[in-house]
């Protein structure tokens, strides 16, 4: 595809313990901010702006990230997706990370908003080597409608693939199209309007830590439906429905906390973006 709407090409590397930029280019409506190392971390934190301010009718985005061997990072959004009317092509976004060996990324955008009118798709392909850890969470939120109707968006179309020293070990696929399908329906959205995805891919993933997932999601309050489920490799994905971002948030941020303390006695950085 030419004429892209914005690019974005990442590639960081881990320099005597550190990790650094080894590239960064980005053009159109796609930016990245300064690295940020939060807790005085050895590792950044990257935050991706849209200086259009949302997706537009044909918009189109392509973004490349590249962890070389031991690196870490964090990768996020300076503020949600917004997706506004599309009356005559979906707006679009591909994304491929690279991980070597031993290294992590942790790529946590807030949330999507899809307005009335909005058709968007969204693919994630995942290409890692075998020791490396990825964690990613999505949230789907309807935008406002003058009508208060809860589902006005045509079209939401996310598609993750995850490949393991070129295997595929994941692959997770949602469609939400309102026009067709019985939204509210039992295998949909039951009821909820929000739903949220936390995918985690890491070879420290045993049975105590699910057990510890399943304990601090039970303990969170709030209307929310969540599960657990086991990938073909070691990992696990949750996934939440609720009726607001902020109890989807706080569910994910839970089970982060609970991942950081179990595998590196850290605690996640926040996120700062007031």
């Amino acid at each position: 595809m030419s004429n892209w709407t914005g690019i974005l090409e990442l590639d960081v590397e881990n320099r005597q313990g550190r990790t650094v930029a080894k590239n960064v280019y980005f053009q159109g409506a796609f930016k990245v901010m300064r690295p940020v190392y939060h807790n005085n971390y050895s590792y950044p934190c990257y935050y991706i702006l849209n200086p259009g301010g949302g997706y537009l009718d044909g918009d189109t985005y392509r973004m490349k990230v590249s962890l070389s061997e031991k690196a870490q990072l964090t990768l996020t959004t300076q503020s949600s997706t917004k997706v506004y009317k599309t009356p005559k092509t979906h707006a679009y976004q591909e994304t491929e990370f690279y991980l070597k060996k031993d290294s992590y990324l942790e790529y946590l955008p807030d949330a999507l908003i899809a307005y009335k009118g909005a058709k968007y798709y969204q693919k994630n392909v995942v290409h890692m080597e075998k020791g490396a850890t990825f964690l990613y969470s999505d949230i789907v939120t309807p935008g406002w409608s003058p009508e208060g109707k809860q589902f006005s968006y045509d079209m939401l179309h996310l598609k993750n693939e995850i490949y393991m020293d070129n295997e595929l070990i994941a692959f997770d696929h949602i469609k939400l199209n309102p026009g067709k399908q019985c939204i509210n329906g039992l295998g949909f959205m039951e009821g909820y309007t929000h739903l949220g995805s936390f995918i985690v891919v890491g070879e420290k993933t045993d049975k105590d830590l699910l057990d510890r997932l399943y304990k601090t999601i039970d303990a969170e309050s709030g209307d929310f439906k969540a599960g657990i489920s086991m990938l073909a490799v070691p990992g696990f994905t949750v996934r939440i429905m609720a009726d607001s971002t902020q109890v989807i948030e706080r569910i994910i941020t839970a089970c982060h906390h609970v991942i950081s303390d179990e595998w590196y006695q850290t605690k996640p950085s926040f996120l700062r973006k007031y």
